[in-house]
């Protein structure tokens, strides 16, 4: 039985998943885990796209290597196909994440992958946003905890 929540911060390269993610750690006490990290670390892909200057994902050995305990997932999940490990992506990769962010991709995919009420859609345009969001998942974290306890 899990002592602590699993939390996915998905979105689009550079709207500070990352920023949010070690704010939720260090306010929570989970633990920040990149996915990208994971894929390199644990070798779960299938080898490198030049195309996209990127690992392409084994998404089967992502889901075994999520069997141990994680709590803060970001960045990446949001992308199976293919991983960006660091800022100088292919052009192929911009338009696919420019793409991807107009049809709110990455929203419909969590949709699909999980229960409708767990998928919560939160923006962070401002820093007063995201201050907000912190506080809202920090809240939420310390109830599932009540929720959850032995």
């Amino acid at each position: 039985m899990r002592q602590s929540p699993n939390i996915i911060v998905t979105g689009t390269p550079g709207v500070g998943k990352t920023t949010h993610c070690e704010s939720l750690a260090e306010r929570t006490g989970l633990r920040h885990v990149s996915i990208n990290r994971i894929v390199k670390d644990r070798e779960c892909h299938e080898g490198w796209s030049d195309e996209y200057r990127s690992w392409i994902v084994d998404e089967d050995k992502v889901s075994e290597a999520w069997l141990c305990p994680l709590f803060i997932i970001g960045p990446g999940y949001e992308d199976w196909l293919t991983q960006g490990t660091d800022r100088n992506y292919a052009e192929a990769k911009l338009q696919e994440n420019l793409d991807s962010e107009i049809m709110e991709v990455l929203l419909q995919e969590a949709r699909e992958a999980f229960d409708e009420q767990v998928v919560i859609e939160l923006t962070s345009n401002t820093s007063d946003e995201m201050e907000s969001n912190l506080d809202r998942i920090e809240a939420w974290a310390k109830q599932w905890k009540l929720d959850n306890a032995s």
